[in-house]
């Protein structure tokens, strides 16, 4: 019973969390009533989620595939094996969990979610998977095009909406989408070069251009939570690692900073002047961290006149 009841609170949790941040109605997370199974299944399944929440990936891997062979057609089990693997950044295993939780439950809000997150990783679209989901199921289509328009991706929700019958809830949604979509265009600051306003319809530029704007005023709280937003969304952009890792240096989590600039570095192609920010915020956080000898590793990676 103790164990039911902690369930059951982190996802009502979870669902006043959703629905707070989204003023739109969210389909219920899957629910396991743990009275209907053999103690020796609650067992493994909590102390999975325990593993998990001290990040022993492995180790919870293993306990969710026991659970999995005790009770095979769990789609709960199928989710959290999706989550942790991409947690562990093991991404071909969550996408095959993600899909066969998914297929089990197609209605099912959170592991659509969990799909659409693995695959952005992956830089892949819902269109990789397509033939392998129930993608015809309306409830699916609505909870994709909501989860799109969380993340921002304005014309990937409208192209979703398209495909829905006309309801209370496509035309509620897609208002709220075209209202995004004008507040981003309204929002777009002065360029350095001309003092003008720059007229870009990429939300991807144009976010770019904010958060320069906000890190020249010092904004870093606000940056940060701009820019690890838009890690997650645009995942293969070096600059928003950067302006994320600025953040965080500045707001003193110092470590997180470092792991974050460096991750930067995977991306980086050509760009010698965000390359330079990059190495020079490093040696700063470096510097700050006691760890002189990389500091000036970095140092001495920064190209002159640029």
């Amino acid at each position: 019973m103790k164990h039911r009841i902690l369930l059951m609170a982190l996802i009502i949790a979870a669902l006043t969390y959703a629905q707070e941040d989204q003023k739109l109605d969210i389909p219920e997370s899957a629910e396991v009533f743990l009275e209907e199974y053999t103690d020796e299944f609650q067992d493994t399944f909590f102390n999975a989620l325990k593993q998990k929440g001290i990040q022993n990936y492995d180790r919870a891997i293993n306990l969710f595939l026991a659970c999995k062979q005790l009770n095979v057609a769990n789609s709960v089990i199928d989710h959290e094996l999706a989550k942790t693997y991409l947690l562990d950044k093991a991404f071909v295993s969550a996408q095959q969990y993600a899909v066969e939780a998914l297929v089990g439950e197609p209605s099912n809000y959170w592991y659509l979610d969990t799909l659409e997150q693995i695959l952005a990783k992956q830089s892949n679209a819902m269109d990789a998977v397509k033939n392998t989901i129930p993608y015809d199921n309306k409830e699916l289509q609505k909870n994709l095009a909501l989860i799109y328009f969380k993340r921002k991706k304005y014309d990937a929700s409208l192209a979703v909406l398209k495909e829905l019958p006309k309801s209370s809830f496509k035309e509620e949604l897609q208002l709220k989408v075209e209202d995004s979509l004008a507040q981003l265009k309204k929002k777009v600051p002065e360029t350095k070069s001309t003092g003008q306003i720059a007229v870009n319809n990429d939300p991807l530029q144009v976010l770019e251009l904010n958060l320069e704007q906000q890190i020249k005023n010092e904004q870093f709280g606000l940056v940060a939570l701009r820019a690890k937003d838009a890690v997650e969304t645009y995942p293969l952009q070096p600059y928003f690692y950067y302006a994320y890792g600025l953040a965080l240096h500045k707001t003193n989590k110092n470590g997180e900073a470092i792991e974050m600039l460096e991750a930067s570095l995977d991306y980086l192609f050509d760009n010698i002047t965000l390359a330079n920010k990059i190495y020079k915020t490093l040696s700063d956080a470096y510097t700050t961290a006691g760890n002189y000898s990389k500091a000036n590793e970095y140092l001495r990676k920064i190209k002159p006149g640029f």
